[in-house]
């Protein structure tokens, strides 16, 4: 009887110890789980994810990710359309959201030229305004959309895409009024919104050694000048030809030898080819449709998804190694269906940029990342 008892217990005390392996091995199955202690997994957030419509995005939101950056709502001329004017449920409801989900919360963008409302930087006649007016404009935009999430956003991309590859300052009307000081300025009303939320500059092609110089030299005059910057938003818009691997972590080097934060924002990989290898991320660009341009309509051929999963793991496997200088992954994206991809460069294409495919289904380098990140 005691024999049978014994075995009762050595057959339930492994069946406890298999429970709790199993479940130790799921807990360490998503990838929120396997990178909790590298860095933030974040994505950013469209209107049906916020407003709860993508159900299947939304679980696969909770399940793997933790950060959210909007993906829209907060450009401003989404959240303030018309001088005295703003819109804040949207953002109101991403908010909550992230907050319901335990998320590191992160606001995008407070200053950027392009879907601008087209009252900000003109008078009632079309002309630029005074220095001293958008000015104004400006403090009043980044306090009254900084101040009111106040302690619940923990960080903002305050200025987007101020610098051109060459190193020289886009012509942007904030350019045009105030010239390089604009920048600053627009940390200084952020910090002041918000002393305690964390600052950053975030751009695209920033491989590019002479953009790369003249963003450590912002970082440097800023500095100097007692503003707060935090991090710089290095935007991951791949492609399967550039940039290189070396190319990337330099750039990630060179940042934070500069004492600040390194992000990787706005991550996707194209597999399609690139009409040009320059064309980076700014939404102006449209080229003409070519169908060799958009070769994969029926779905992706085994090695050509092979050559993108192992070009995607080539590139966590670089963040993973330097986790110590990497705060912050975010995809800009759930699932290929929702990628602003489909249609930039060229209208009209079928894209397979993301992690998850459009049943979000996770793909193969999803596994590949988890078992990196916790060998």
């Amino acid at each position: 009887m005691k024999r049978i008892t014994d075995l009762l217990l050595v057959s339930l005390l492994f069946l406890s110890v298999s429970s709790c392996s199993d479940a130790s091995k799921k807990s360490e199955d998503t990838l929120k789980s396997a990178l909790k202690d590298k860095f933030y997994l974040g994505t950013a957030l469209n209107q049906s994810l916020i407003t709860g419509t993508d159900t299947e995005g939304l679980r696969v939101l909770r399940e793997h990710f933790s950060s959210i950056v909007a993906e829209n709502c907060m450009k401003s001329i989404e959240i303030h359309p018309e001088e005295g004017t703003y819109n804040f449920d949207l953002p109101d409801r991403f908010v909550a959201l992230g907050e319901q989900s335990g998320m590191f919360i992160v606001g995008h963008t407070l200053i950027w030229h392009s879907q601008l409302p087209a009252w900000f930087c003109v008078d009632e006649k079309g002309e630029n305004v005074s220095p001293e007016i958008l000015k104004d404009r400006m403090k009043g935009h980044i306090s009254a959309v900084v101040s009111r999430y106040k302690g619940r956003i923990k960080g903002w991309d305050v200025v987007n895409e101020a610098i051109l590859e060459d190193g020289s300052y886009r012509n942007s009307k904030f350019y045009e009024i105030l010239g390089e000081e604009f920048i600053p300025l627009a940390f200084q009303y952020a910090q002041e919104a918000d002393p305690d939320a964390e600052l950053y500059y975030n751009d695209y092609n920033e491989w590019y050694p002479g953009k790369r110089q003249t963003v450590v030299r912002l970082i440097r005059t800023l500095k100097e000048r007692g503003i707060r910057i935090d991090g710089i938003g290095l935007q991951g818009h791949l492609g399967m030809d550039g940039p290189s691997l070396t190319e990337y972590e330099q750039t990630i080097l060179d940042y934070a030898n500069e004492g600040v934060k390194v992000m990787i924002t706005e991550l996707d990989l194209s597999i399609l080819p690139s009409p040009r290898r320059d064309v980076g991320a700014d939404v102006a660009t449209n080229f003409e449709y070519q169908k060799e341009l958009n070769p994969y309509t029926e779905g992706v051929p085994e090695e050509a998804a092979t050559a993108w999963d192992n070009r995607m793991f080539d590139f966590f496997r670089l963040f993973l190694k330097h986790s110590d200088k990497i705060s912050r992954v975010t995809m800009w994206g759930i699932a290929d269906g929702d990628s602003w991809k489909n249609n930039f460069p060229v209208r009209g294409r079928t894209d397979y940029p993301l992690l998850f495919d459009r049943e979000h289904q996770p793909k193969p380098v999803v596994q590949r990342i988890i078992d990196e990140a916790t060998k």
